[in-house]
């Protein structure tokens, strides 16, 4: 099942691509008729992903914390897993700096540029240190769940299931409860995924058909550029995964292809959260691991979109021909280090933190105008790098934790047994509560 879907995904992609070439070409009085009615397809697989997103982080990660014991376990976890993110991080924003610097797309830039005044329309204030303080912690759980807000999920999670570890006599029920509830959602998140090459089909046709695959070549070198740049990052994470994992890191790419390319046909990492859940328990990794470090890594370690905002910053002073010192550089990189952390909620986020750190810098924030045409068709390398990066996190810090089960207990498909984990979630080994 798991090869045939692949090969639904891929169908799907192609015949988005074909389909919506057909229309931009053929019937361009309908084209954006056609794309919104496309589209709409998209939006409400994307909206079913979102309704099983709180349940199914909230159950696995109560589950998974409350079976890990001691609040000190749960400690060291956080600080190994935000010493990755950080450090994931750093070098995904030094890659994007030394490869704008190093290829120039912007020195020789043959359109028109923007007039420095005009506005882009991004809430650019979105970010401050006092605003991401106040939004890490829900004033309300039914809010935050209604909001998809997985950081604020992540926190009272984390709090409940601490809860929960201190009383194990009251706890044994309810615990049992988000277990099955846990059980039950990823059922559920099997149902939905079977939906997932029509949206994939949907969302590649309705992009084709509104844009064309001309509106590329606007910003060939400055795309040609950055995907460059995420497949050399692709390359340091798969490097990265052969030293510290091993070779059964290949396994892992192997499992996560299908989230890989969910994610890089809707342009959302979140439509590929079930998915590559799904891969990492059946790559071995504990589900009070995968269960804890993934949601963390969708607020702390995009490393696809890290890179692309120096990438993007850089490339918008070049093209205005904007001299920035070395030094000046490195102080914006510190900048997007810290400002990329607190934009967590705020749609088109690596936009508004591109658009708020442009400012600061004297550089013009109509220059984003250039690229928000094509940032959809960016967006896809940006998320599915995010995938790569948050699969890679998981599985080092379960690794480290040692909760990576080893290779010859897993089955043959790639499915845990669940013999060897009785009454847990797939993945989880069993532990004191």
């Amino acid at each position: 099942m798991s090869n045939r879907f692949t090969q639904y995904i891929l169908i799907a992609m192609a015949l988005g691509i074909v389909m919506g070439t057909l229309v931009f070409s053929y019937l361009p009085d309908s084209r954006a008729d056609i794309a919104s009615a496309v589209n709409l397809i998209a939006m409400l697989f994307l909206r079913l992903i979102k309704m099983i997103i709180a349940p199914l982080v909230f159950a696995t990660l109560v589950g998974g914390i409350a079976h890990m014991g001691t609040g000190a376990k749960l400690g060291r976890i956080f600080a190994k897993t935000m010493g990755w993110f950080v450090s994931a991080s750093f070098v995904s924003l030094l890659l994007g700096l030394i490869m704008v610097n190093l290829l120039q797309p912007g020195a020789n830039f043959p359109g028109t540029l923007p007039d420095k005044a005009q506005a882009t329309g991004l809430p650019v204030s979105a970010f401050s240190i006092e605003k991401f303080l106040t939004h890490l912690i829900p004033t309300s759980i039914a809010d935050a769940m209604a909001q998809n807000e997985i950081l604020q999920i992540v926190v009272f999670a984390v709090f409940f299931s601490v809860a929960l570890g201190a009383m194990p006599e009251r706890s044994k029920q309810i615990l049992s409860v988000i277990d099955d509830l846990g059980h039950i959602m990823l059922k559920v998140t099997g149902y939905v995924m079977l939906f997932a090459p029509i949206a994939v089909w949907a969302a590649i046709m309705a992009t084709v058909s509104k844009n064309g695959l001309g509106v590329l070549w606007k910003l060939v070198v400055f795309m040609g550029g950055f995907y460059l740049s995420l497949l050399i990052l692709w390359a340091i994470l798969v490097v990265v995964g052969f030293v510290v994992i091993g070779p059964r890191y290949s396994r892992l790419l192997h499992l996560i292809r299908e989230p890989l390319m969910i994610a890089f046909s809707t342009a959302s990492s979140e439509a590929a959260y079930p998915k590559t859940l799904e891969g990492l328990n059946r790559f071995g990794a504990s589900s009070r691991i995968s269960s804890f470090v993934l949601p963390l890594g969708y607020s702390f370690n995009l490393d696809g979109t890290m890179m692309y905002c120096t990438f993007a910053s850089i490339f918008i002073a070049q093209t205005y021909h904007i001299e920035m010192s070395l030094g000046t550089q490195l102080a914006m990189l510190a900048t997007l280090m810290i400002t990329s952390k607190g934009v967590a909620g705020v749609p088109r986020a690596s936009l508004v933190v591109i658009a708020s750190t442009l400012s600061q810098f004297g550089i013009p924030e109509a220059g984003l105008l250039m690229i928000m045409g094509i940032d959809t068709f960016l967006d896809m390398g940006r998320s599915a790098t995010n995938v790569i990066g948050n699969s890679l996190a998981t599985s080092v810090v379960a690794k480290w934790e040692g909760e990576l089960a080893p290779e010859a207990a897993l089955a043959p498909d790639d499915i845990v047994p669940p013999d060897l984990i009785p009454g847990e979630l797939p993945g989880m080994q069993a532990g004191p509560a």
